[in-house]
């Protein structure tokens, strides 16, 4: 089925009806193995919302950028797997949609992504940096004859084995400073990805995340011109935070869901005495309110600046916005999840039960480990110190 995009709303409906028909029916089994979500990956590629932010111009559907944060939360509600591999995919052309620069190459690639449904992944980490995203080790070399490669160490590729293209972080050249960084845009046939890990992790087991060797070989014009300290401060790290808060919020909101259908089912068993556990279904509700409006919150203010001006997102009290908003979420959504699993009781802990809340817990507790918390409040506290106006 391809439908009609051309409103938020039909990209919407599009996406609850994936969520709910496939990657539903299909998270338990991802989980379980391991495995990517290859069915709603492909009936995303299949309705064309791999372009959803894609300018119409350049053949996307041009939808804002709300609408792809609504759609990360459905997704993530359903599968929490597939909602992170959208969520993730759809930062990375925010980067390139935002920073294109007049960089024809890039506008190119946009109309191949929109046209072919090109699955696109990040290489932002590396090791030896201690999970400093601002620093790069691996370089952008330049032979006689003009070609460029590199050669990347990275702890952790989600879905690297089934992305079409990666932008990985590099040194702007081999005498360059760790933190004069560039950006890179590769095609799966100009990379060799040599596994250095195996992925069997406890939780978010469908992105399939293994760390790589990336070794690869391109033109000097798949080098996004904009320096990468701008586009993670404008756009990388503040969308990053927001859509990956609205994964984590669909994961707890399904986990609330089952939790009230736990409870609504004890009321019919004894339709004259509220079960005790609807109390505690009350105050999980005021947790998952104050979740929700911080994700809208953040997901207004980055709205709100990114259609004025744009270098205030540069700004240290944007990026202290911004980090808190990630820490918030990241520690409230298991708290969410296991305070559902407490409602449903043996119901939520056991796999298989319409009530199992096993997989959102796990998936939920990978989120203060996506750029480490400790680290946030690391960089948090620097800018503290030296920031003078916070609010």
């Amino acid at each position: 089925m391809i439908t009609d995009l051309g409103t938020p709303e039909a990209v919407l409906a599009t996406v609850r009806r994936i969520a709910g028909e496939v990657a539903a029916a299909h998270a338990d089994d991802v989980d379980t193995a391991a495995r990517f979500p290859s069915e709603s990956i492909g009936e995303l590629r299949e309705e064309r919302l791999l372009s959803a932010l894609v300018p119409e111009s350049l053949g996307g559907a041009g939808m804002p950028f709300e609408t792809i944060a609504h759609a990360c939360f459905e997704l993530g509600r359903r599968c929490g797997a597939t909602g992170l591999i959208f969520a993730m995919h759809q930062i990375q052309v925010a980067t390139i949609v935002r920073h294109l620069d007049d960089a024809p190459w890039f506008e190119s690639y946009l109309r191949d992504l929109s046209s072919e449904q090109r699955l696109l992944a990040s290489a932002t980490s590396e090791v030896g940096t201690g999970g400093d995203m601002g620093r790069s080790i691996a370089a952008v070399t330049v032979d006689d004859g003009g070609s460029c490669s590199f050669e990347k160490r990275a702890p952790t590729v989600s879905y690297g084995a089934h992305a079409d293209d990666i932008l990985t972080t590099l040194r702007r050249s081999p005498d360059a400073e760790p933190g004069d960084q560039v950006i890179a845009l590769t095609h799966a046939s100009q990379m060799s990805l040599e596994p250095t890990s195996t992925w069997n992790p406890l939780g978010m087991r469908g992105t399939c995340s293994p760390g790589y060797v990336i070794t690869a070989r391109f033109a000097a014009e798949q080098v996004l011109p904009t320096p990468f300290a701008r586009v993670s401060a404008e756009t990388m790290v503040p969308a990053a935070h927001i859509l990956w808060s609205h994964v984590w919020l669909g994961i707890a909101t399904d986990a609330f869901d089952r939790a009230r259908g736990y409870v609504k089912g004890l009321a019919k068993q004894r339709p004259d005495t509220r079960p005790p556990a609807a109390l505690r279904l009350s105050q999980l509700m005021s947790e998952l309110s104050l979740l929700r409006a911080g994700v809208e919150s953040g997901l207004r203010d980055f709205v709100e600046v990114s259609n004025g001006d744009r270098e205030q997102l540069a700004t240290m009290a944007s990026a202290l916005r911004f980090n808190n908003l990630k820490v918030a979420a990241s520690e409230q959504a298991p708290r969410l999840c296991q305070g559902a699993m407490s409602i449903c009781g043996i119901a939520g802990y056991m796999n298989g039960t319409p009530y199992s809340i096993g997989r959102h817990l796990r998936d939920s507790m990978s989120a203060s480990l996506m750029v480490a918390n400790e680290r946030i409040h690391d960089t948090n506290a620097s800018l503290l110190l030296i920031a003078k106006d916070v609010t």
